[in-house]
Order: C-alpha cells, then sequence, then structure tokens
C-alpha cells in the first residue's frame, strides 16, 4: 500500500495589545519564521514591510490605540508559502475606495500609501468584506 504524500503546515499566532510598541513582537516572529523556513532576503524584506505596515494601521485606524483592544496575527507556513492573517477589531474601512497615492494631487502626501506599497510587495492580499482583516500570501 502506498501512502499518500501529505505536505502539514506549521501554525503560529500572536494577539498584539493595540499600541506601536507590539510591533517588537511581530518582527520577532517574522524572523524566526524565516530562519526556520530559509525564507529569501527579498521575500523576508517584504513580509517585514507588509506586516509592519498592516499592523500598526490595525493599531492606530482599527483600533485606535486602545490597549483593550488585540491585533490578531496568525502565519500557516507550508513548503511554498507563508499565509498571513492580521485582524483588528475596529470597524474596517472601505479599502476599495482609497485615494491613488500615485495620482497627481497626492503625490506630496505625507500618507495613504501603505495599502498601495503592501499590494505590490505581497503575492496575494485579500481584505474581508469589511476591512478590518488582511491575508497576505508571499511564495517561499
Amino acid at each position: 500500500m502506498q501512502e499518500a504524500n501529505v505536505q502539514t503546515s506549521e501554525l503560529y499566532t500572536l494577539q498584539l495589545p493595540s499600541k506601536p510598541e507590539s510591533i517588537t513582537l511581530l518582527e520577532n516572529l517574522i524572523e524566526q519564521i524565516a530562519d526556520k523556513h530559509n525564507v529569501s532576503e527579498d521575500t523576508f524584506a517584504n513580509m517585514m514591510t507588509c506586516l509592519n505596515e498592516i499592523a500598526i494601521n490595525a493599531i492606530v485606524h482599527g483600533n485606535k490605540l486602545d490597549e483593550s483592544k488585540k491585533v490578531i496575527v496568525n502565519a500557516e507556513v507550508d513548503p511554498k508559502r507563508v499565509i498571513w492573517t492580521i485582524t483588528d477589531e475596529g470597524p474596517g474601512f472601505d479599502y476599495e475606495h482609497l485615494p491613488d497615492p500615485t495620482a497627481v494631487e497626492n503625490l506630496e502626501n505625507l500618507t495613504g500609501r501603505g495599502v498601495f506599497i503592501v499590494k505590490q510587495l505581497a503575492d496575494q492580499c485579500v481584505f474581508n468584506s469589511t476591512g478590518n482583516e488582511v491575508e497576505l500570501h508571499f511564495k517561499i
């Protein structure tokens, strides 16, 4: 009898208090996963950039720096990819109608580029219907 070729994945989870200093915990997890799974430097840099951006947005804009609210970070790692899910306890936002940061009238704005950058760097970026959860895929 032949055994099925079963690929297993590893799961990681973090609950971050809604304060900017919590990002250090996330950065440590990203480094741990990258080291353990031999993630390339480019993919590691993209994950670090995207996850920092999304987590800070969740803390500041989603949970409004309310330390009683958490940002939940999950990572599922299999031999070919890492799928990160970041969820805040806020009401969400309309991710489909964000101002275009490349439009002439927005070029000098100091904010408003995060989601645009994340969509460029992640292999896949999927928001839930309310906009308080995002799933980011990275091939490894």
